[in-house]
């Protein structure tokens, strides 16, 4: 079936979810995540396959063996496609591409290429370019800037990265159960495909899941 936007008791079963997160409540709404949740994230990934790939969606359930958390699901759905992340939840719909975080010899190039004039300025362009198109970047940084580096590098701020992604989040309203909603989705993956491709090239192919 095509895409026709998340179902109207999306948001509502994840804002239950964030009052009662119990193996009851999710047993009693199951059938509402598999209507308004699950089958239209499937929707969106086949509609967006023949561009971006084939896209994963998440378990629901969280691994609570090392976490001092230990409700059992997560608070949100969400999927991949390559290094392209979608999630719906209570806050409605987020949409992001990059690298949500990177193995220590992934940063170590990171930082040659950065540091280097040509490649480094070539991504502060590309980040200027998605600015332009309203989406943001973050990812994890050093508080301080990494040993040996100039503490005047024109590229510091980039140099403390450890990761770095791009990302665009929408609040719940009417596109978010809409086929419009797709159309956020794909505008975002689009702009943030010259950043993915940045990484790619100069830090080499990211097998991480965002989330």
């Amino acid at each position: 079936m095509a895409f026709g936007g998340f179902g109207e008791d999306a948001v509502e079963f994840y804002d239950g979810l964030l009052a009662d997160n119990s193996k009851a409540y999710w047993t009693d709404r199951r059938a509402v995540y598999e209507r308004d949740v699950r089958a239209p994230m499937q929707e969106l990934l086949a509609a967006c396959e023949p561009e971006f790939g084939a896209g994963k969606i998440f378990r629901p359930y969280r691994d609570v063996r090392f976490s001092a958390d230990k409700t059992p699901y997560k608070t949100h759905c969400g999927a991949t496609a390559g290094g392209f992340y979608v999630q719906v939840g209570s806050e409605g719909l987020m949409a992001a591409g990059g690298y949500y975080r990177m193995a220590p010899d992934q940063v170590a190039r990171f930082r040659t290429a950065v540091d280097d004039e040509r490649r480094g300025s070539d991504l502060q362009a590309r980040l200027a370019a998605l600015a332009d198109h309203g989406v943001a970047t973050a990812g994890e940084q050093l508080k301080t800037r990494p040993r040996g580096v100039d503490p005047d590098h024109p590229r510091l701020d980039l140099l403390r990265h450890k990761s770095l992604y791009a990302w665009r989040e929408w609040p719940p309203d009417d596109v978010l159960h809409g086929p419009e909603a797709l159309e956020r989705v794909v505008g975002t993956w689009r702009a943030a495909t010259p950043l993915l491709e940045w990484l790619t090239d100069h830090v080499g192919p990211s097998d991480q899941p965002r989330r």
